[in-house]
């Protein structure tokens, strides 16, 4: 629910309301921080899907893939790649779902700050909650994850 009622989702699309540019400027694990890069970060989904559900973000407050430069285009690309062999090494997924919704109308939660989703997937992880209940009980807190995680990932 609260993510339904709209709990830390910016009013406007400045970078001052903006959580992905908040969040690089606290400690990792208050920002839920697994692991920074030059350009691009990895942190927790505030409102997972799956236990370890990361979101890899450039530092820079852009919308669109297409805004990225070439180094964070790359970045970002490797940190995809990197958020994806720490959740095999971490929890054995058998499969994911990666991905970016651009624009409001598109899905996107919080269209001013491109954000791509690293959802570990298992056999079975979908059951009647979500589909009756309209939620998803995630039985691993955050700040668990997030430490695995980043204790786990390679430091290039």
């Amino acid at each position: 629910m609260v993510y339904i009622d709209g709990a830390n989702k910016p009013a406007d699309a400045g970078e001052h309301a903006c959580p992905f540019c908040r969040a690089p400027g606290r400690d990792d694990a208050e920002g839920l921080i697994v692991a920074r890069g030059e350009t691009c970060y990895v942190v927790m989904n505030l409102y997972p899907y799956n236990p370890g559900h990361l979101l890899v973000c450039p530092y820079r407050h852009v919308s669109l893939y297409t805004d990225l430069d070439a180094d964070e285009t790359a970045e970002f690309a490797a940190l995809t790649q990197r958020a994806m062999r720490t959740l095999q090494e971490v929890s054995h997924p058998q499969g994911f779902n990666i991905g970016m919704n651009q624009g409001a109308v598109a899905g996107a939660g919080i269209a001013a700050h491109l954000h791509q989703h690293v959802v570990p997937r298992w056999q079975g992880d979908s059951n009647f909650l979500p589909v009756v209940g309209r939620t998803k009980a995630v039985p691993q807190l955050l700040e668990d994850a997030r430490l695995l995680l980043a204790e786990a990932w390679d430091p290039a």
